[in-house]
């Protein structure tokens, strides 16, 4: 049973930046997919930044340059570094995962992923 666990959110003021990591435990596939999500009140969740196994990684126009996605194979964490935010950045952001390969046009979409984590809430203002 796989397993996502957040944290890392918090308030910062805009221009900060925050590391928001996700523990994944009972993963066993070594060809798998994963993404950090995040969805604001009264918006549509939106996909923020997406990596897979072999380490391509694909961002949200609006991310672009800022978000960093990366893997600790090791420790079993995944990573978003979130720098230079701004009070849009503002939402719950969640990571989720699916096993096997997900093709590209297919990786921003929510129902692709299989398992999700409890969220972790940035804050800018």
């Amino acid at each position: 049973h796989v397993q996502l666990v957040e944290s890392g959110g918090g308030s910062v003021q805009p221009g900060g930046s925050l590391r928001l990591s996700c523990v994944v435990s009972g993963h066993t596939s070594d060809d798998y997919c994963m993404a950090w999500f995040r969805q604001a009140p009264g918006k549509e969740r939106e996909r923020v930044a997406t990596i897979d196994t072999s380490g391509y990684t694909n961002y949200a126009d609006s991310v672009k340059g800022r978000f960093t996605i990366s893997q600790d194979n090791d420790k079993g964490t995944l990573y978003l570094q979130v720098n230079s935010l701004k009070p849009e950045d503002t939402a719950m952001y969640s990571c989720a995962a699916v096993r096997g390969w997900v093709p590209l046009p297919r990786r921003g979409i929510a129902a692709e992923y299989k398992y999700w984590g409890q969220g972790t809430q940035v804050t800018v203002s």
